[in-house]
């Protein structure tokens, strides 16, 4: 409390606090006179604060609204699945104790790659070609048998393919004709079987013409005389070869060569054939193939030729390489044939390999190649 407070009275001190007060130094020493008290000194006053300037109003500018999200449509909710698997139950009607299906063999596998049971078709090849050799080397009329059963198989087949067509075939005379080729070939040469053939068609047209009329007789006589060029008419290019001294071994080349044409073409074909040749004509044939027919077919040529006519190597290798591409055409010639009479095989006369004609198609294109081939490049002495 101070003197300056007008609020509090001030209590007078008695002599003993005074003098406690003095000695204690808390209270200057009087004099008589009275104190001598310094003058307290004024406090300074206190500077006002200078007042603050209020800060500038900082423009507050709207925010864009946020743009509210499309509703998304929610999800349906998800249906809880068991996790135990279900086991499928074996149908009612199936018997269990059944034996299963044995596995493929390989075999069976290479049947199905090549289109045709292939055990069956190698044991048939084994026996025609077992025929072929007999026929040739014991004696040449054997071979004429052969060729002309050949033949005769070939017609019934196309006769039965054709009228499918409602075209007539009529086999009896245009087997008559083949006769007088093969002979007339055998024992005249060359102009003699021409002569023979138009003989042939001559009279092949006057059989359509007096079994028929009107627009029939047209077509069927336009069928059987090709079918007389197709057939017989080539095929008696090999009697022609025949009848040369060494005719049983180019009658064998002849063969051989469209035998080795075949089995390359096949072997290859079936383990690197990727590249279809004539997909439209015959889907299976590959340029794989043709590589392996040229292949193999050129080494068979070179060697049959060199060995048996005493030719140059490469004589042989080059007619071997020619009978390949007459083969093909003839191939193909007998593709086109089916599929526009709307067959597969053309017969089913040789098992594993279908018709007669399905086999020789390659050797009627290519006999008259390779016969004149020969004949100019190792003529007979």
């Amino acid at each position: 409390m101070t003197q300056d407070d007008p609020e509090t009275p001030a209590r007078p001190l008695t002599r003993r606090e005074l003098r406690a007060l003095r000695e204690s130094g808390v209270l200057p020493a009087v004099s008589d006179e009275g104190p001598t008290a310094e003058p307290v000194a004024e406090p300074e006053p206190v500077a006002e604060p200078e007042p603050v300037a209020e800060p500038e109003p900082v423009p507050v500018t709207e925010a864009a609204p946020r743009p509210v999200p499309a509703a998304v449509p929610s999800a349906p909710a998800a249906t809880t699945t068991s996790t135990i698997p279900t086991i499928p139950t074996a149908p009612a009607d199936l018997d269990l104790t059944a034996p299963l299906a044995p596995e493929p063999t390989p075999s069976d596998v290479l049947t199905a790659r090549a289109g045709r049971n292939v055990p069956v078709a190698v044991g048939v090849g084994v026996g025609l070609v077992g025929l072929l050799l007999a026929s040739l080397f014991i004696r040449k009329e054997a071979f004429g048998l052969f060729a002309l059963v050949t033949v005769a198989g070939a017609l019934i087949e196309l006769r039965a393919a054709l009228a499918r067509q409602n075209i007539t075939l009529p086999v009896l005379p245009i087997m008559v004709g083949t006769v007088g080729m093969f002979v007339s070939a055998y024992l005249a040469g060359t102009e003699a079987l021409l002569v023979a053939f138009v003989l042939t068609a001559g009279g092949v047209f006057v059989w359509c013409v007096l079994d028929g009329g009107g627009l029939r007789v047209l077509r069927n006589a336009s069928a059987a005389i090709f079918v007389t060029a197709y057939v017989p008419f080539l095929a008696s290019f090999l009697a022609l070869a025949l009848a040369e001294d060494d005719g049983a071994w180019r009658v064998l080349i002849v063969v051989a060569l469209i035998v080795a044409c075949d089995t390359g073409g096949w072997a290859a074909g079936v383990t690197f054939g990727r590249h279809a040749l004539a997909p439209t004509i015959s889907p299976k044939k590959s340029w794989e193939g043709l590589g392996g027919s040229l292949l193999l077919s050129s080494v068979v040529g070179a060697l049959l030729v060199s060995l048996a006519l005493d030719a140059p190597w490469y004589v042989g290798a080059g007619i071997g390489a020619l009978a390949v591409l007459a083969g093909m055409v003839g191939d193909l010639g007998e593709s086109l044939i089916k599929r526009d009479l709307g067959m597969k095989d053309m017969g089913a006369m040789l098992p594993g390999h279908g018709g007669v004609l399905d086999r020789v198609d390659s050797l009627l294109v290519a006999a008259p190649v390779v016969v004149t081939a020969l004949a100019l490049a190792a003529p007979a002495l």
